[in-house]
């Protein structure tokens, strides 16, 4: 991410991206003409589980944190477009980033089917696919930040603690307390802080284990049940590679890593989004072998490209290719989540 990114995803941003990704029609109030200070035109109501991948996803401009605004700076090639939408909000309609010179027509009218000024409430499985992304998210920076200080890379591992605290903390928060989760932002601003000041303390080891325990925690007060259905958590990896899948379209510029930071960002989406599918692998093998085979056979192609925390020289893969082998494993994640609710209804 740029300068100081992340965002991951606010609460309404992540329920816009799985919205536009799922296979049903929501419900949304007639919108109302917003005031000068309005960051939405109308809001929608999301309450049945995230159930596939093939539309265009929407995205929230006046709410949606950095890495996700990234979809729109890769897909533009539009060097710190992120920041220049985030610095003029608000906007009354999509067609502001026009009238706002952010963007010019031609551009938008490429991307105008995923810009939404629009705020979406979850309930339900969405709201609970949504909530462990979210901390799925702080995992993975946690997991590149933790490479990066084993390689006495303190500077570099410093805003991958950050993130968490400065973007995605704030937009679980609501829902960490619902859960009466413990509060841990003050654990991981406490970690950001000396790592910042003293990397060599003894202490940020220590510190590191119970910022990571926290995140874990929070995930766990999800019944286990839950956690460990193939359904449910091939929605929530499905969202991590869909993270991951911008950030790395945002790193590569002229077929070369101009941002490490998003090329680390999207390599942490990946190996936690790789860790989640091993523990359901054997389940989804039994049940449906083939789709097990085409997950499995992607995402060990998909971890080829992220070879080391640190960018390599040159790219392994090419944005269009990594977005490839994210769109196999959707395709086929979808069979298992189809399967499963069909299952489910009988």
């Amino acid at each position: 991410m740029k300068k100081f990114k992340y965002f991951c995803l606010t609460i309404a941003t992540a329920a816009i991206v799985s919205l536009s990704a799922c296979n049903k029609t929501p419900t949304a109030e007639k919108p109302s003409a917003p005031s000068a200070n309005s960051t939405s035109t109308a809001q929608v109501t999301e309450t049945t589980s995230h159930s596939g991948h093939g539309s265009k996803a929407q995205i929230n401009i006046n709410t949606a944190i950095l890495s996700e605004l990234d979809k729109f700076e890769a897909k533009l090639g539009v060097p710190a477009l992120s920041n220049k939408i985030q610095a003029s909000r608000p906007y009354a309609s999509p067609e502001d980033l026009v009238n706002k010179k952010v963007i010019t027509q031609e551009q938008f009218d490429q991307i105008k089917d995923q810009v939404t000024v629009q705020e979406v409430v979850l309930t339900g499985e969405a709201k609970d696919v949504d909530y462990m992304t979210k901390l799925g998210l702080m995992k993975g920076h946690l997991l590149v930040a933790q490479e990066l200080l084993d390689k006495n890379l303190p500077k570099q591992a410093e805003p991958h603690i950050g993130h968490p605290v400065e973007e995605i903390y704030v937009d679980v928060e609501d829902q960490l307390n619902e859960r009466k989760v413990k509060e841990f932002k003050t654990t991981l601003v406490g970690l950001q802080d000396l790592v910042k000041s003293n990397p060599k303390n003894a202490k940020v080891k220590t510190d590191f284990t119970a910022s990571v325990e926290s995140v874990d925690g929070a995930i766990a007060v999800l019944p286990e049940a839950q956690r460990t259905k193939p359904g449910f958590v091939l929605q929530v990896i499905n969202e991590l590679l869909d993270s991951a899948n911008s950030e790395y379209g945002a790193a590569i510029a002229d077929g070369k890593i101009t941002a490490a930071i998003e090329y680390q960002d999207s390599r942490g989406f990946v190996l936690y989004a790789n860790d989640l599918y091993k523990g359901i692998s054997s389940q989804v093998a039994q049940d449906n072998p083939d789709a097990n085979k085409a997950i499995e056979t992607s995402l060990s192609e998909l971890i080829k490209v992220w070879p080391s925390a640190i960018p390599p020289a040159k790219p392994v893969k090419t944005p269009v290719e990594v977005t490839q082998l994210i769109k196999t494993i959707e395709q086929n994640s979808q069979k298992v989540i189809d399967k499963s609710s069909t299952q489910a209804q009988r």
